[in-house]
């Protein structure tokens, strides 16, 4: 009768001990799930402003726009092998948009060809790429074309007007014509167009007053400036020192100042899911610790029998180490699953024009699952050098 109660106990325990493991792996798997989505993003960051020299208007200076001619005096610059006239615009202008970790939804206008010098690669789930000489066209990212619910051929209109619209506001008609694969990055969000088209929203941003006053063909928001290929990092900052040396009027933005502050954003979500790896080691570890203990206590006696009749003490830690595997094994995997199932959830419930705030990997799923079962082999230690170190006579005396 005893015996009946003991292994109840030590299954109650067991139970106990894998729901604690269950618990911090779950934290971890969410935790996880949430931070490697985030650095997805920021990784595309990194990728893209790391391969190019952002070029804008001098600080301090109340124009936020430049002369396009000065492309061609970026060109002359040594180590320079391309540049490009750039632009941007809110998608939806004047709507509030809800809390999320990406990218709003934006117009980019630029040179097809800037794909070609570009690190940061698209590949395309429908359509084509945009034709160079075209007005009108569009390629979406793959966020901001579920939010839309465009195909290849519908039209969609940009920028999208607000319901408080002023009676100057303009939109314009476009074609779709491609679609991107999900990037988990910022041209998930992105609707490109051409230079040309983006000169014509330029105009329509600025003052009815000024609108026909303005060649918007002859100015630009931005230059992209790219190095020839594998130019690295070090010495792209060394043509962004020269750029601001040798072109009067612009302000070259040194790349790794910017991986530097994409990579400090990621460190912020590493910290998180150490925190949560912590805590299924507290959590898990103890209750490990803690089961197989009362379970060599309460197995004493069936120690001393096992060693009496020549198990060695390589049989009795392997056999509660194994034990404890275990335990680490069964909550690593459901704790796991349920993280997952919880991340899959929301993700699939996400508003349509919203990132995703999950990302689950198999880097993820290695680390949950791993983590668990070496979580459960080393809380075993200690107690299964007890039971080993059991001296058998005392052991069966005692009982």
């Amino acid at each position: 009768m005893e015996v009946l109660r003991n292994v109840t106990r030590h299954k109650l325990r067991s139970f106990l001990t894998i729901s604690g493991i269950v618990i911090g792996v779950l934290a971890l798997t969410t935790m996880g799930a949430l931070a490697e989505n985030f650095n997805a993003l920021l990784d595309g960051g990194v990728t893209y402003f790391g391969s190019n020299i952002q070029v804008g208007p001098p600080d301090g200076q109340s124009a936020s726009l430049l002369p396009i001619s000065k492309i061609d005096e970026i060109k002359q610059i040594d180590g320079v092998a391309a540049a490009f006239a750039s632009y941007g615009f809110s998608a939806k202008p004047g709507q509030i948009t809800a809390v999320s970790f990406g990218i709003p939804d934006t117009i980019v206008a630029g040179d097809p060809a800037e794909n070609n010098w570009a690190a940061l690669k698209t590949t395309f789930a429908q359509g084509h790429q945009l034709d160079a000489s075209s007005t009108g066209q569009v390629v979406l990212g793959s966020t901001i074309d579920k939010e839309f619910a465009k195909k290849i051929g519908d039209t969609i209109d940009l920028p999208v007007k607000p319901s408080d619209a002023k009676p100057d506001f303009v939109n314009h008609a476009f074609t779709v014509v491609g679609i991107l694969n999900p990037t988990r990055t910022a041209p998930d969000t992105f609707a490109y167009i051409n230079v040309a088209d983006g000169q014509t929203l330029l105009k329509d941003s600025l003052p009815v007053a000024i609108r026909d006053q303005i060649d918007v063909s002859k100015i630009t928001e931005a230059i992209n400036v790219y190095g020839k290929p594998g130019t690295s990092l070090s010495d792209l900052d060394k043509i962004a020192d020269r750029i601001n040396a040798q072109v009067p009027g612009v302000k070259a933005v040194r790349p790794s100042q910017l991986v530097n502050s994409f990579k400090s954003g990621g460190a912020i979500f590493t910290a998180i899911t150490t925190a949560a790896a912590l805590l299924a080691l507290i959590i898990g570890g103890l209750s490990v610790v803690n089961t197989m203990f009362m379970a060599v206590a309460e197995r004493v006696r069936e120690i001393g029998l096992k060693k009496a009749v020549g198990a060695t003490t390589f049989n009795i830690m392997g056999e509660f180490l194994v034990e404890a595997t275990l335990i680490g094994i069964v909550g690593g995997v459901v704790g796991y699953g349920l993280g997952a199932l919880i991340t899959i959830i929301a993700n699939a419930t996400t508003p349509p024009g919203q990132s995703t705030l999950f990302l689950v990997t198999p880097n993820l799923t290695i680390l949950a699952i791993g983590f668990a079962t070496v979580l459960g082999a080393v809380a075993g230690v200690l107690p299964a050098w007890r039971a080993a170190r059991l001296d058998p006579v005392t052991a069966l005396r005692n009982e």
